[in-house]
């Protein structure tokens, strides 16, 4: 990705929350490459400290540990930052089933101490991570930010609340914010282990290890899977626009494509194929659906392009073979 066009966050002081996790390390990465002061707040519920440990030796990187659920915390995280990129949640639709309570403290109760102690300590903007999941049982494709339905897991309605929130500290207290409603990231760093791991990476480590991924149902739902790039892309607009218009909206963070959950399959056990070829010959099953699954996902991503300039640089294909690539290097 080029980052050139981001020059101008070159000594902005920028706190990611959640900057330990997936998404979160990428956008530490990309901001220490573009000269940012950047403050990594996480407690290691989810991130890995592998994720950062190139980081640490850093002048410009600063780690808190500590929890979004402490408002102390994240006053103390806040104080001196420009921009805020809020990446801390508890992902994971399964997850918020089986624990409703704990995904509502962190993702509510942690998000809204974040929003107080970003008007308290003055930051200019606050970015913070929305999800597809808020577009609920709506039918609609592709999905536009305006059309949403009833949520249908108890994590998808922890980050609408979020939205709400967040439109209503622009009311109440003029905070600038933009949500970013991310569609199925997956690419490096993804955690491909524990009992909520996100598909691709759970199929990648399934597969390179000789064992038949299982997918829920027939196959045909189908996602807007969104490589990691444009979606580092994304905030880095949402940090520098100048376009006022494009403050204290919320926005798809996608391709603008989508790919059956067979297909994916089908195509993640192609690429590792290249790298060892018994890997052809493993099985891809099926099970039973599961709760909480929207059918199918698909976004509208002109709002972004618009307001934002936005332009995918990786198509899924593209960004899966990166993927695919990465970890192979590296889980080896």
């Amino acid at each position: 990705m080029n980052l050139e066009q981001f020059k101008v966050l070159e000594g902005k002081r920028v706190l990611v929350t959640g900057g330990a996790g997936f998404i979160g390390s990428n956008l530490c990465e990309a901001l220490l490459s573009l000269n940012a002061k950047v403050t990594c707040l996480d407690n290691f519920a989810t991130g890995h400290r592998h994720n950062i440990a190139p980081f640490l030796e850093q002048d410009n990187f600063t780690l808190i540990e500590g929890d979004i659920r402490n408002l102390e915390t994240c006053q103390q995280a806040c104080k001196g930052i420009d921009f805020v990129l809020h990446q801390a949640a508890l992902g994971s639709v399964p997850r918020s089933i089986e624990d409703p309570i704990t995904s509502n403290e962190v993702n509510v109760n942690g998000f809204l101490n974040m929003l107080v102690a970003a008007r308290d300590q003055e930051v200019k903007r606050f970015i913070y991570a929305a999800s597809s999941s808020t577009y609920g049982d709506s039918e609609n494709l592709p999905k536009v930010e305006e059309v949403i339905g009833k949520p249908l897991s108890p994590y998808a309605i922890t980050k609408y609340v979020n939205e709400l929130y967040a439109d209503n500290f622009k009311r109440t207290y003029d905070l600038d914010t933009i949500g970013l409603r991310y569609f199925n990231v997956f690419g490096r760093r993804q955690d491909p282990n524990g009992a909520y791991a996100a598909v691709i990476p759970k199929f990648v480590i399934q597969l390179m290890n000789h064992e038949s991924p299982v997918i829920n149902g027939d196959g045909a739902y189908s996602r807007d899977f969104t490589y990691i790039d444009n979606v580092v892309q994304m905030n880095l607009l949402a940090i520098s626009t100048s376009n006022e218009k494009a403050l204290n909206e919320v926005y798809n963070t996608a391709v603008g494509d989508r790919t059956t959950i067979k297909s994916m399959a089908e195509e993640v056990r192609t690429f590792l194929s290249a790298y060892d070829p018994k890997i052809a010959e493993v099985e891809i099953k099926h099970g039973p659906n599961r709760r909480g699954d929207i059918p199918h996902s698909l976004a509208s991503i002109e709002k972004a392009k618009n307001n934002l300039n936005y332009q995918p640089t990786h198509i899924f294909k593209e960004g899966l073979k990166e993927a695919t690539d990465w970890y192979w290097e590296n889980l080896q």
